[in-house]
């Protein structure tokens, strides 16, 4: 395979986080860099987030590894044990099937990038800890539920202690 230019990979804005959950994902892009590759075992972003920004909900994989390396900036890495300060060149890892919600948060004024690598696997189940929904991930798309199974049709409160 020929050298890829990192500028050419598609960049993906927002989420596909159903709302109240998907505009508190604003301030972040992802630079899809597998894609622009054609990899389908594994996917490689470069995941940016403006100052104030956060990458995502707080989640834990089923099935699928992941991989974050900080590639400028400082981010706080928010999980279910501790906040912690990470910088360039500092990383994290998180194996399918622990469930330690995680995920990155830009408290500084600049932007911030990482590296996220990850499993593409046919099917799994991301389960987000602070709200009330799982998305099961298959080929035929995402169907988000909540931790019952049941549909999901909007927000709802956890159950004490499962949060």
């Amino acid at each position: 395979m020929p050298r890829l230019d990192p500028e050419q990979a598609p960049i993906r804005t927002g989420s596909s986080y159903p709302e109240p959950y998907a505009s508190q994902m604003a301030g972040r892009s992802a630079q899809q860099l597998g894609m622009l590759a054609g990899l389908t075992q594994f996917g490689v972003n470069i995941v940016t987030l403006q100052p104030g920004a956060v990458a995502s909900l707080r989640h834990w994989h089923l099935r699928e590894d992941e991989f974050a390396m900080v590639l400028d900036g400082v981010l706080t890495l928010v999980e279910d044990e501790a906040e912690i300060e990470m910088s360039v060149g500092e990383f994290a890892a998180w194996k399918a099937g622990v469930p330690n919600g995680h995920r990155f948060v830009n408290r500084t004024d600049a932007p911030a990038r990482f590296l996220v690598v990850g499993t593409r696997v046919e099917d799994d189940i991301c389960t987000y800890v602070d709200v009330d929904m799982k998305v099961h991930i298959s080929g035929a798309g995402n169907r988000f539920t909540y931790h019952d199974g049941s549909d999901w049709a909007g927000p709802r409160d956890l159950p004490k202690g499962d949060n």
